[in-house]
């Protein structure tokens, strides 16, 4: 008997891959120069109410002005009361996940300014039109978790846009939501109307507003407030900065991930100092800014920073979002597709927890269906890859082996394969055929055939059966208001 004979008998948890970067020394050197820059140079808070509130913390917090000056005590305090894990829920009310002790979750959006066409990647401006269909595609889907705000309703009033963007969101999917409100002085009513259409929205929150800091180092009066009434109200909060290194944060990954860090921890400060204990998610988009053309993006650095970054709130024990290597390319192209790739294979290896933002090109300005469908089989064939496979008597089938080579010479009728072929390969939209099978069918384009399969998974689509209750009862609350 071999020395690991005995131990293949036995039941072992699957081979999987995993993937980490920082060490506990790394951990510690980021949360110091964080500390530092809490302390010495402080955040800007512009909003007063937001400056109140930080003044209940007393003798660790130090208010100059505008500037807030955070100390160890109170940091260290808000990373001990936050919630470690966060239940989110779908519209039904059932539990869809529980974030910060989970597997990474994805969402489709966000906040485009233009749809572009899965035929032809024509675009015209976002209209409340794109906006349900785009819904319907996301919640039919499998691999995504989330829907985020896709794009912001141009064929709409600003007073209202932001509203009838929510309606669609929640009349057709039952999915969880992210939520970007345009107009912040809108944020308020935005939760009367979800507790219009579902009820107490904080008792089985299905929606999750995302809130951007301004980097570096500023809490802008809109994310602050609409924090506090976030988790005034139980609703989670993603909390989430935007960096573009060489400019704003510094050029080296570990500069930018101390920046980005000390702006998240100020966020948390302030949540819990709101209320004690008020569902927060933190994270971070870290980009590269072009010089030469002006342009922010992803590179394989800015991937690293996403994952350290989850890394430092598993160690804090406080839930997290990253990117979603969205953006990229001119629509469903080789660019786009690498970065997607890149993004969400790193992402399942690693510690990140929430990926909102899958579907845009041309720098997230134009939402595309033919990308989403794609990034929808790239998280499906990234989440196959991180389960890794068994290591047991069953699967290494030495006697099945055995039986087969000594007489058929090969698995295509063993007992196995006959089993498990339909759930062995994951099938896509693009077929994997012979060359003389491709010249048969006329040399197709694999993006052709995604646009094809992209049309028709539009048309097929369906709202869900309240659809039409939901958008009665939006529509009339949204009248009274007189906006």
């Amino acid at each position: 008997m071999g020395p690991r004979a005995a131990e293949t008998a036995n039941p072992m948890p699957p081979a999987r891959p995993r993937l980490t970067l920082l060490s506990d020394a790394h951990v510690d050197a980021v949360h110091e120069a964080s500390l530092r820059l809490l302390s010495e140079l402080g955040v800007r808070v512009d909003s007063p109410r937001a400056r109140d509130v930080f003044a209940k913390a007393n003798g660790d917090v130090r208010i100059e002005g505008d500037r807030v000056h955070l100390g160890r005590e109170v940091v260290e305090w808000a990373i001990r009361v936050s919630p470690q894990t966060i239940d989110v829920y779908d519209r039904r009310g059932k539990v869809a996940f529980r974030l910060g002790d989970d597997r990474t979750r994805f969402g489709v959006g966000v906040t485009n300014l233009w749809y572009q066409d899965p035929a032809t990647d024509a675009l015209e401006p976002f209209f409340r039109a794109h906006m349900r269909s785009g819904v319907r595609l996301s919640q039919s889907l499998p691999n995504y978790d989330v829907i985020s705000t896709l794009g912001v309703l141009r064929d709409l009033p600003e007073s209202v846009a932001d509203l009838f963007a929510v309606l669609e969101m929640v009349a057709n999917s039952t999915k969880p939501l992210v939520l970007l409100i345009s107009d912040e002085r809108l944020f308020p009513t935005v939760l009367d109307l979800l507790d219009a259409l579902h009820g107490d929205v904080g008792e089985k929150p299905f929606v999750i507003p995302y809130l951007n800091p301004i980097t570096p180092l500023s809490i802008n009066e809109g994310t602050s407030d609409k924090l506090l009434d976030s988790g005034a109200r139980g609703v989670p909060a993603i909390f989430s900065n935007y960096g573009m290194a060489g400019m704003t944060t510094p050029i080296t990954c570990a500069g930018t991930l101390a920046v980005l860090n000390a702006e998240l921890l100020a966020g948390l400060v302030l949540s819990q100092l709101g209320r004690e204990g008020a569902p927060v998610i933190l994270g971070s988009l870290p980009m590269f800014f072009e010089m030469r053309h002006v342009v922010d993006f992803y590179d394989p650095q800015t991937f690293l920073i996403n994952l350290a970054c989850g890394e430092m709130m598993a160690r804090y024990r406080v839930p997290h979002a990253g990117t979603s290597g969205s953006g990229e390319g001119w629509g469903p192209d080789l660019l786009a597709a690498g970065t997607l790739w890149m993004n969400q294979l790193t992402s399942v290896l690693g510690r990140v927890g929430l990926a909102p933002f899958v579907g845009s090109s041309l720098n997230s300005k134009a939402f595309s269906p033919a990308l989403t469908v794609y990034g929808d089989e790239v998280i499906g064939q990234s989440r196959r890859f991180a389960e890794g496979f068994e290591v047991d008597d069953a699967s290494l089938g030495v006697e099945e082996a055995i039986e087969q080579l000594r007489g058929e010479g090969h698995f295509l009728m063993s007992p196995t394969t006959l089993d498990r072929y339909q759930a062995a390969y994951a099938p896509g939209t693009v077929p994997h055929v012979s060359l003389e099978k491709w010249e048969e069918e006329g040399q197709p384009k694999a993006d052709s055939l995604l646009r094809e399969r992209t049309r028709e998974r539009l048309a097929e689509a369906e709202a869900p059966g309240d659809h039409d209750a939901l958008i009665a009862r939006g529509e009339a609350f949204i009248a009274k208001l007189g906006l």
